[in-house]
C-alpha cells in the first residue's frame, strides 16, 4: 500500500530542515530500517530509515530544498505498485504532485517532472529512463554552499576525494584556489569593468565599497558626516539562530552557580610529553582534562545527572560533550563511555568530530545525550571565564590557559603551572556541595595524572 514519507522532527523543536541527499535512486527498494534520505538540521546530518520494506515510488523534494517538519519528501509503495499510476496514488493521498514537485533534481540526477497541467507547455512529462546514465554527484552541505559562494558548481569537480567520491570541503578549497590562481583576484576600473590583479610593482585601482564587498556582506552606508564608517549586515545562519535560541532558553530557564578551581598541572604536563612519545594519535591537555571529567562523573554519580520536569535522568556511563569552534559555528558532540576510552581514544574521537563539524557531516545522533560539557579556551590566552550550560545537560566545564606562576610550598616560593577551572552548574539539578565534591575529584585526577592511564 502506498504511504508517504514524511519530514520528522529530526531535532527538538525543529519546524524544518534541508534535504541532503537522498541515498536510494527512484523506484530502488529498500528493507525496514535502510536509509532512505539524509536530512541538514542546523548542525547535523540525520538519516531517515525506512519503517518497512518498500520500493521508492517518487521522491517529492529536491536536493538542497528546505522542508517543512511534517511535509511529504517521498512516496513509497510496495512491488504491486512498481508500475502504478504515480499521480492517482499521490491524489488518494490527497497530495497534488504539482505541489510538490518543482522541476528540481532527482536523486539519480534526473530532473522531477511536475505535470503537463503544472507546467503550462501541454508536453508530456519525460520519461526518467531518459537520462538513467546521468551520474549521481555526492556532495557534503558545507561543500556545495561553498560552492555556490564562489560561483562554481559541481561540474567543477565531479568527483570527490570522500567516501564513495563524496565532495567534500578540502576538495572545493582546492578548485576555488586553481580557478583563483588561473583568472586572478578582479578589479574595477574606473568605468566599472573588471579587469585582472596588477602585476607585482603596479599600483592597484581602489575598488569601490559595493564591488569590494561579497554580495551578503554589502555595506549600508552611515551618515554623511561619518564617510569613514559603515554597518555591514551579517544575515544570521540557521546555525546561528539555533545556537542563539538554546543559549537564551538556557540563560532564562537555568538558575546558574559557579564554583572556580585551580589545578596544578606540571604532572600532568610530564605525563602528556611521555605519552606523545609513544602515541600515534597527538594527545592534548584538553583531551586529559575531558579524561578526567569521565572518571570524576563515575567517582561522584550523584553528579552524572539532568533535570526533567518528571525526576532526574541519571547515567551509567559518563558521556562527555566537547565544544568545538568548527568554520560552521559552534558544536557540542558527545564522547560516549569516556571512562572507558584512553586518552589517545580521546583524541582520536575528538580530532574526528572536528574534522566532521568542518566538512557539516556531524549526525544529529552525535550532538544528544551527556551531561557535562568540556569547553576550552585556553589556546587562545583566555585566563578565565564562565560558560553557559547546553541544556539539557547539568554542567560545563570552562577551561583556561594554563599559566606558570609563583605558588608558596612549605615556607618556599617555587613556580608551578596553574590550570585555571569555572564550572557552571545546573542548581535544579547538582547542589553546592554535591558540584565541589565533583571538582575536587576532576582536580585531583588532574594532580595525579596517572589515574587517567590506569
Amino acid at each position: 500500500m502506498a504511504t508517504l514519507l514524511r519530514v520528522p522532527e529530526v531535532a527538538a523543536g525543529a519546524t524544518e530542515a534541508i534535504l541532503s541527499e537522498w541515498l536510494l535512486e527512484e523506484s530502488a527498494s529498500f528493507r525496514a530500517g535502510d536509509p532512505v534520505v539524509t536530512l541538514e538540521t542546523d548542525k547535523a546530518l540525520v538519516e531517515v530509515p525506512a519503517e518497512a520494506d518498500g520500493i521508492l515510488l517518487r521522491p517529492l523534494a529536491t536536493q538542497g530544498e528546505t522542508v517543512a517538519v511534517g511535509a511529504p519528501m517521498a512516496l513509497l509503495g510496495d512491488e504491486s505498485e512498481r508500475d502504478s499510476d504515480v499521480a492517482r496514488l499521490l491524489a488518494e493521498l490527497g497530495v497534488q504532485e504539482s505541489s510538490v514537485t518543482s522541476g528540481g533534481t532527482a536523486p539519480s540526477g534526473q530532473p522531477v517532472a511536475a505535470p503537463a497541467s503544472a507546467r503550462g507547455d501541454g508536453a508530456t512529462p519525460a520519461s526518467p529512463a531518459a537520462d538513467a546514465d546521468v551520474p549521481r554527484t555526492i556532495i557534503s552541505p558545507l561543500a556545495r554552499r561553498m560552492l555556490r559562494e564562489a560561483g562554481l558548481s559541481t561540474e567543477d569537480l565531479p568527483r570527490g576525494t570522500g567516501p564513495n567520491g563524496r565532495i567534500v570541503r578540502r576538495d572545493v578549497e582546492e578548485v576555488i584556489g586553481r580557478h583563483r590562481a588561473t583568472a586572478g583576484p578582479a578589479v574595477p576600473d574606473a568605468e566599472g569593468t573588471s579587469e585582472t590583479a596588477p602585476k607585482a610593482g603596479q599600483a592597484a585601482p581602489v575598488a569601490s565599497a559595493e564591488s569590494a564587498t561579497p554580495p551578503h556582506l554589502l555595506a549600508t552606508q552611515a551618515p554623511a558626516d561619518r564617510p569613514d564608517h559603515s554597518v555591514v549586515t551579517i544575515p544570521h545562519t540557521r546555525l546561528r539562530r539555533a545556537i542563539a535560541t538554546r543559549l537564551t532558553a538556557s540563560k532564562r530557564d537555568i538558575p546558574h552557580f559557579y564554583l572556580k578551581r585551580v589545578a596544578r598541572l606540571d604532572a600532568l604536563l610530564t605525563l602528556r610529553a611521555q605519552l606523545n612519545e609513544v602515541s600515534k594519535q597527538r594527545i592534548s591537555v584538553n583531551d586529559l582534562v575531558v579524561r578526567a571529567a569521565a572518571l570524576a562523573l563515575q567517582e561522584v554519580p550523584e553528579a552524572n545527572i539532568t533535570w526533567t520536569e518528571e525526576g532526574m535522568l541519571q547515567f551509567a556511563t559518563s558521556d562527555v560533550a566537547v565544544a568545538i569552534a568548527s568554520k560552521r559555528g559552534l558544536v557540542t558532540p558527545v564522547l560516549r563511555s569516556a571512562e572507558d576510552l584512553s586518552p589517545a581514544a580521546i583524541a582520536r574521537h575528538v580530532a574526528a568530530y572536528v574534522s566532521n563539524a568542518d566538512d557539516g557531516t556531524l549526525r544529529q545522533s552525535d550532538l544528544e545525550g551527556g551531561s557535562l560539557t568540556v569547553t576550552n579556551l585556553g589556546m587562545y590566552g583566555v585566563d578565565e571565564f564562565s560558560a553557559i550550560i547546553n541544556p539539557p545537560q547539568s554542567a560545563i566545564l570552562a577551561v583556561g590557559a594554563a599559566r606558570p606562576e609563583p605558588i608558596v610550598e612549605e615556607d618556599q616560593v617555587t613556580a608551578a603551572t596553574r590550570l585555571p577551572l569555572v564550572l557552571s552548574v545546573d542548581h535544579r539539578a547538582i547542589d553546592g556541595a554535591l558540584a565541589a565534591r565533583w571538582l575536587d575529584a576532576l582536580v585531583s585526577s588532574l594532580e595525579q595524572p596517572l589515574r587517567l592511564v590506569v
